[in-house]
């Protein structure tokens, strides 16, 4: 049996929590011990009594959850006030972002903390009820999507009126990963004309399956996603070549809504200020990627311009914005995940699983994952 302990998220912006109170019955089920920091659910709607119901119990002080706990469940990586009362052997796992901090992996490893990162789960097929960046990152582009129509001082749908007719607006997503093909999704069901680029090709059957045109851009490198499914940097050539044709794109679109990332880099350069300076007075611009640098080169991170009488919008923490249904899909991410780590009542670290290699990035003070330089 395995103490269970889920902390109450403090990072700025944040609202969601690791467990809801469905996962958390489950793992009373399954004769764990559970315990949640007092409030922690609140933010996401889940009051304290409804996780008491489902078997939990609940904890007023931080300190006492986080010294008693054999597994750490959160959302955000704690303070590292907060890791130094987590004890000796114990496992937390939660968004890590180890390749962006270095500095965190070292503090891992010198505290003895077996630390998995829900954002390191690998892109197989296998593992897709375990991969929360797709769940959160689904949450965003139909958020996007909202935003962008909240913004935007027009229709989105085409509006027939007596007064006559309004044409529909006309959005485009630049990269068509989760998020994209998500907000591709949502702004046809609202009614706008739709255009979508990505550096791979091969998302274009998707794009098109979602009733959006595809543009195409010849880039003349054929490798251009990694083995993970993600978007490879571009050269810088290819990079040119690339905003040359979106200018044309991105200067008649009333929406343009950016995703793009890259793994352990900042967000690429999508839509330059000679773009937006073309764009018609009243554009919208939704930014995605505002917390790793934006794909915009006017977007400022956690606010709201108006640059050459274009609005761009910098979010952050978009799924956080829909705490509720993203607590939900986070906890069974979480619940998957758990399933293949747990054996006979403790958790077991099963290193020739490929998920489990991946995802662990610290185990008995050393460096686990292949995908975190080991210096």
């Amino acid at each position: 049996m395995l103490h269970i302990a889920v902390p109450k998220e403090l990072a700025a912006h944040e609202k969601r929590v690791a467990l809801s109170p469905v996962a958390v019955s489950q793992l009373i089920k399954d004769e764990h011990k559970v315990s949640i920091e007092k409030g922690a659910g609140v933010a996401s709607n889940f009051l304290d009594q409804h996780y008491v119901d489902a078997g939990a119990t609940i904890v007023e002080h931080r300190d006492t959850l986080l010294a008693d706990a054999d597994l750490i469940l959160a959302v955000q990586t704690p303070a590292e006030e907060d890791l130094k009362k987590i004890k000796k052997g114990a496992t937390l796992i939660c968004f890590l972002w180890a390749l962006q901090n270095p500095d965190l992996v070292s503090t891992l490893q010198s505290l003895g903390i077996t630390a998995l990162g829900m954002d390191a789960i690998p892109r197989i097929s296998r593992a897709q009820n375990m991969d929360a960046l797709s769940s959160m990152s689904s949450i965003a582009g139909y958020k996007a999507a909202l935003m962008a129509a909240s913004e935007l001082d027009k229709y989105f749908p085409m509006m027939m009126t007596a007064a006559g007719t309004i044409p529909p607006s006309k959005a485009l997503i630049m990269g068509a990963g989760v998020a994209g093909l998500q907000a591709i999704a949502t702004c046809r069901k609202l009614g706008a004309v739709v255009e979508a680029y990505d550096v791979r090709p091969a998302v274009k059957e998707q794009v098109q399956s979602l009733g959006a045109t595809f543009v195409e851009v010849p880039l003349e490198e054929a490798d251009t996603e990694t083995k993970g499914g993600y978007a490879k940097e571009l050269s810088n050539d290819a990079q040119e070549r690339q905003r040359q044709v979106m200018h044309e794109h991105v200067k008649k679109s009333d929406i343009v809504i950016t995703t793009a990332l890259i793994p352990g880099k900042p967000a690429p350069l999508l839509v330059t200020e000679d773009m937006v300076k073309d764009m018609q007075a009243g554009s919208v611009i939704i930014d995605l990627a505002a917390e790793n640098g934006g794909n915009c080169a006017l977007t400022e991170a956690g606010k709201t311009v108006v640059k050459h009488d274009v609005k761009i919008v910098g979010p952050i923490n978009v799924p956080s914005q829909l705490s509720n249904h993203a607590s939900l899909l986070y906890a069974k991410n979480m619940q998957a995940l758990l399933k293949l780590l747990i054996k006979d009542g403790e958790l077991h670290f099963d290193l020739e699983d490929e998920i489990i290699l991946n995802t662990t990035i610290t185990k008995d003070g050393e460096i686990i994952s292949p995908v975190i330089p080991s210096n």
